[in-house]
C-alpha cells in the first residue's frame, strides 16, 4: 500500500502536529524565530533553503498563526516575522529536540547553551533553572554557544550574530 501523502484520517494530534509542522524546514525556521531571525533574507542566508521553499513554508506558519507577519518598511515593502504565542509554545518540542540530538547524535556536547537570564543559571531540558529552581520561560532565556557549537562552518550575519550571547525572541540582527 502506498504511503499517503497527509494524515487527515487519522484521529491524533500529533498526526495533525505533523501536517503543519513535521517537516525539516519548518521546524528549522521555527528554530531561528526563536534566536530572533525574523527577516526573510537572514532565514534564507543561514537556512540555505530555496526560496519557493522559503515563501511556502511561512506563509503556512502565518496562516496557521504560529508566526505573525508585520510590516517593517513601506518602501519598498518589507515584513518581518515573528512567533505569536501559540509558535512560542512550539519552545519545549524545539529544546527537546535539540536536547536528544545533544545526547544520541553529539555525543552528549551541546551546540547551544540556555541561562536564565536574571540568574545566569543553566537551564535544564525541562525548562527549569539549575541555581534558582524557576520554570524559565524563553522570553528570559539567554543562548550562548555551546562546546558543541562550529561557528566556523558558516559565515552568514546571522551565524555572525549567534557567536554572542543574546536572549531569545529578541531580534538577532538590526
Amino acid at each position: 500500500m502506498a504511503l499517503g501523502k497527509d494524515y487527515g484520517q487519522q484521529d491524533c494530534a500529533l498526526a495533525r502536529t505533523l501536517e503543519l509542522v513535521g517537516e525539516r524546514w519548518t521546524l528549522l525556521i521555527v528554530r531561528d524565530a526563536f534566536y530572533g531571525v525574523r527577516r526573510y533574507s537572514d532565514f534564507l542566508g543561514h537556512l540555505d533553503i530555496p526560496r519557493a521553499v522559503l515563501s511556502g513554508r511561512l506563509q503556512t506558519l502565518v496562516d496557521a498563526g504560529v508566526l505573525d507577519r508585520r510590516r517593517y518598511q513601506e518602501s519598498p515593502p518589507r515584513d518581518e516575522y515573528v512567533l505569536t504565542e501559540r509558535g512560542i509554545d512550539l519552545w519545549p518540542i524545539i529544546r527537546a529536540m535539540a536536547r536528544w540530538g545533544e545526547q544520541h547524535v553529539q555525543n552528549g556536547v551541546p551546540c547551544r547553551i540556555f541561562r536564565h537570564e536574571s540568574c545566569g543559571g543553566v537551564v535544564d531540558p525541562h525548562g527549569l533553572c539549575a541555581a534558582c529552581g524557576a520554570t524559565v520561560a524563553p522570553h528570559e532565556t539567554e543562548v550562548a554557544p555551546g562546546p558543541g557549537a562550529n561557528l566556523l562552518r558558516r559565515d552568514d550575519p546571522v551565524t555572525r550574530a549567534m557567536r554572542q550571547p543574546h536572549r531569545l525572541l529578541e531580534p538577532l540582527l538590526p
